[in-house]
């Protein structure tokens, strides 16, 4: 059973900063890519920012520069540094992630359950 759990989300006011994690648990052999989505209300889930296992990133558009994806792959975990934030971040915050079980069977993608962050003018 492979769990994805998000933490860091809150309020925080314009300009401010939040660092979000997400550690992935359970039978698992290996993660490949790692990623951020975001669902604002009323709108469609979006990409934020992916990690590849090699360390390589991408970001959308409307975050480069202000967000920082890293990951660390001993914890199976990854975080998202979130500066200079903006009413438009306010989104549910969700991990992805594709992972190979321990059976070495298949790969799968996980999702977590998401953690709100807000950000108030």
């Amino acid at each position: 059973q492979v769990q994805l759990v998000e933490s860091g989300g809150g309020l925080v006011q314009v300009g401010g900063s939040l660092r979000l994690s997400c550690t992935a648990s359970g039978n698992i052999f290996s993660i490949a890519d790692m990623t951020w989505f975001r669902q604002a209300p009323g709108k469609q889930r979006e990409f934020v920012a992916r990690i590849t296992e090699s360390g390589t990133t991408n970001y959308v558009d409307s975050v480069k520069g202000r967000f920082t994806i890293s990951r660390d792959g001993a914890k199976k975990m990854m975080s998202l540094q979130m500066n200079s934030l903006k009413p438009e971040d306010t989104a549910v915050y969700y991990c992805n992630a594709l992972i190979q079980g321990a059976s070495r069977s298949t790969w799968d993608r996980y999702w977590g359950q998401g953690t709100q962050v807000t950000v108030s003018s």
